[in-house]
Parts: structure tokens; C-alpha cells; sequence
């Protein structure tokens, strides 16, 4: 029987990753957007500060939207020629940026997925980004797009982390203990999804577990790489319930992760705690069937019964509950009826299509009567 814990809050989750860090190497979360990943990273970072403001020690490198944050654009308004990305220079993740030539550390990490290049001016601060030069020789300004704009931040971030794993004497990031790593591919496409994670699960191997590492995600395709990559972390679904959070073991089944979520309906659905955003889960998965079947509209994987041969019931309960006037942020339990027809609608879709019965047993007939 696989574990479920339950915390009263995220600081309870941080510290429960930090006592499983001292037996593992890594820690690899799922959650959805909303869950509080980030301010779960947040909490893991603080409770490895130390000492007085003056004095302050620190364990932990980290990766969220905060790190994107130091970089901020400057689209030269004014004259509208020379826009550049502004480093925040009272940041420390910039501790030694000139001494240690990051721009020969990030060139190379940025060759993998980027066709442009790029400076860094140690006086202003600032990042002038460049595919092609003008007569004299001098590089033409542009602006990336938000995704490139996104690999350049991460492979900055790698090429730090990189620093931190090799604990060479006189680097500044000789402190790193952990690594926490809070959705690195934002608007990036399954290609470099796919890239992304084979690429940091090598830097972390290489690491000889000299540094643990905590990575969450809401990206499936990057989890599951990641799952088949460190076949030996620990896997972990995050999720909000009404008044706790909830991390659950999910073994092997990240491998395919829609897998994990149709055993947690399965679960709910046998339970009787059925919420509101459980309907946006099993919508979830009957658009990706759908898709993989070849199908224009999750419908066609619904039941058609007798007294509804086009399915046309079915699919507007499904758009209704799952677009509901409720907050993702405060799960609402559905009321007795809705509950009845989630369960029909997840057992005829499982029905249908076959899942390993060893995970997914027959719900019992007081659960489907409850």
C-alpha cells in the first residue's frame, strides 16, 4: 500500500522533504498550478537559513519564479534600438558573475536549445541578446521571445548549479547543500521539455550525491522524464484539499502519469470525497484520450446510452462541473447527484478503456450507491 501523508501546511511538507532527503538523493513532486509549488520551495529555503540577518547562512539554491524575477527586460522605449535583459545586482545568485566568466559557462549549455548568442556588460548590468552583427562588427540588439527568454534564465540557473555540484575551493556557492527546483520549463515545447530534463538529470547524477535536490513540476511529459531518469527518487503527488495538504506516494505509475491521476478519481470516486476540481481532473484526462485516439472532442469517449445515443448529457455535465463558479483555491465537496454522475462517467471511461485491474479494483457497490 503506497503512502499518504497528510500536513496542515506547506511548512510541515518542507520540513517532512528535508527528513527524506537524508536517506535519498532526490525528491521529484507533481502538483498542479495553485497547489503552492512555489511557495513550497519558498519554506524549503527558509528553513535552512541560519544565524543573524548580519550572519546569515544558507543550504539551499533554488530555481521559481522568484530566480526568473532578478531578470527584467529593457525594451529602450525612448529610442526603441537597444533593449537589453537587467540583472538585479543585489541578488546573490549573481555572487561572483564577472570572476568566475559565466559567459564561457552558459554558452555552451545555451548551444543546446538557442540559436542566438548573447553579452554580459559587468558595468550596466545588463544582457544584449544577438543572432547577427552589423558591418563594423558590432552585434544588432533583439529581443527573444518569452520561451528563448526562458532557456537563457534556466541555463544561467544551470550553469550556477553546475558550480554548486562541483565544489571547487574559492567558489562562491560552496554553501549549496540542496537544490530545489520549482518548474523550469515554462511555455517551452515537449521537445525541449524532453531536452531540459535529460540535461539536468545527467548534472545531477554527476553530482555523486554530494547535493540532495528537490525538483517539482506541473508539466507531465517533463515528470515523467524525469521519473525514468532518477529511476531511484522519491515521487510524490502534492495536492490542496479542503484544509490540508495532501503528498501521496505514487511509485512507478509516474511513468504514465495520467495513470496516477485516474487512480486518485478511482480513489475519491470509492471514498465519497468527491470535489469540485476532481471533475476538472477527469476532463483532463478524456481530452488527452481523446486526442491519442485521433477523436475532435473528449465526448466520444463518454458512454452513449440508451436514452442519450449522442452523448450529449454526458458532456454537458462535464463542461458545466468542470467550468463551475467555484474557486480552484477552495475546493467545494460536489453535492450527492454530481457525485453519482462522476462515478458513472469515470467507470464507463474505464470500462472502455482497460487499465491494469491490479491497480484500479471493481468499486464496490456501497461506494457507487453512497
Amino acid at each position: 500500500m503506497r503512502s499518504i501523508d497528510s500536513f496542515s501546511g506547506l511548512d510541515s511538507v518542507a520540513e517532512h522533504l528535508r527528513e527524506r532527503l537524508e536517506q535519498k538523493k532526490y525528491i521529484l513532486l507533481f502538483a498542479f498550478n495553485g497547489t503552492g509549488k512555489t511557495r513550497l520551495s519558498m519554506a524549503f529555503k527558509e528553513l535552512g537559513k541560519q544565524g543573524d540577518a548580519e550572519e546569515e547562512k544558507r543550504d539551499t539554491l533554488y530555481f521559481n519564479a522568484f530566480t526568473e524575477d532578478l531578470f527584467y527586460w529593457d525594451n529602450d522605449l525612448e529610442n526603441d534600438a537597444k533593449r537589453v535583459l537587467r540583472l538585479n545586482r543585489d541578488s546573490h545568485f549573481f555572487d561572483g558573475l564577472q570572476e568566475l566568466e559565466m559567459e564561457n559557462r552558459i554558452g555552451p549549455l545555451l548551444a543546446r536549445y538557442a540559436d542566438f548568442d548573447f553579452l554580459i556588460d559587468y558595468d550596466t548590468w545588463e544582457i544584449t541578446f544577438f543572432r547577427n552583427a552589423d558591418p563594423d562588427g558590432a552585434p544588432i540588439p533583439i529581443k527573444v521571445s518569452r520561451g528563448e527568454e526562458n532557456i537563457f534564465v534556466w541555463c544561467f540557473f544551470l550553469a550556477v548549479a553546475q558550480l554548486a555540484v562541483d565544489q571547487e575551493e574559492g567558489s562562491p556557492y560552496v554553501w549549496v547543500k540542496y537544490l530545489y527546483i520549482d518548474d523550469p520549463i515554462s511555455s517551452l515545447d515537449d521537445n525541449n521539455a524532453i531536452a531540459v530534463a535529460s540535461h539536468l538529470a545527467q548534472l545531477l547524477k554527476n553530482a555523486n550525491g554530494k547535493i540532495r535536490t528537490v525538483i517539482s513540476t506541473h508539466h507531465h511529459l517533463f515528470f515523467n522524464v524525469m521519473c525514468n531518469e532518477l529511476s531511484n527518487a522519491v515521487k510524490g503527488f502534492l495536492s490542496k484539499e479542503a484544509d490540508h495538504f495532501r503528498l501521496a506516494d505514487t511509485g512507478e505509475t509516474p511513468r504514465y502519469h495520467h495513470v496516477a491521476l485516474l487512480k486518485q478519481l478511482h480513489e475519491v470516486a470509492e471514498s465519497g470525497e468527491v470535489y469540485t476540481y476532481h471533475f476538472n481532473i477527469l476532463r483532463n484526462i478524456l481530452e488527452k484520450t481523446a486526442t491519442f485516439h485521433g477523436f475532435r472532442n473528449f465526448s466520444a469517449c463518454l458512454k452513449q446510452d440508451s436514452n442519450d445515443p449522442d452523448g450529449i448529457l454526458h458532456a454537458r455535465l462535464v463542461n458545466v462541473l468542470s467550468h463551475g463558479n467555484y474557486s480552484l483555491y477552495e475546493p467545494q465537496e460536489m453535492l450527492p447527484e454530481n457525485k453519482e454522475y462522476f462515478r458513472k462517467i469515470l467507470r464507463d471511461f474505464m470500462n472502455n478503456y482497460r487499465f491494469n485491474p491490479e491497480l484500479f479494483p471493481e468499486l464496490t457497490q456501497e461506494s457507487t450507491n453512497a
